[in-house]
């Protein structure tokens, strides 16, 4: 049972989790859509949710936020110019995920993750 758990472990110390989780938001904001396992897509969604919150918020405090949390300083720059602009009428559900089959070597379920 999982009752009431926050959050899906990806069977990864945290450490891991937490450096998997910022490598795959940096990839899709910077790539706009990503292909991975249906698990990581399900853990991946409320980061980017969170970070692009922040953007539309658009403080200094904010900003250093998503810095201290995105890898690469060109896709902070632009989230808050061009994805923050792009969504301010909207106030959640930026990323859509998408089922895409099975990986071929172990039959996990792969999704795709994208900006709406």
């Amino acid at each position: 049972m999982r009752h009431a758990k926050r959050f899906k472990r990806m069977n990864r110390p945290a450490d891991q989790r937490k450096a998997a989780l910022r490598a795959l938001t940096t990839a899709l904001l910077r790539e706009k859509q990503i292909n991975t396992t249906l698990a990581n897509a399900k853990a991946l969604v409320p980061e980017v949710e969170k970070m692009i919150s922040l953007a539309r918020r658009g403080d200094l405090h904010a900003r250093r936020q998503v810095a201290a949390f995105i890898y690469d300083k060109e896709v902070v720059k632009d989230l808050f110019s061009s994805v923050a602009e792009r969504y301010k009428e909207q106030n959640s559900g930026f990323t859509r995920v998408v089922k895409n089959g099975f990986r071929r070597g172990d039959n996990a379920p792969k999704a795709i993750v994208q900006l709406v």
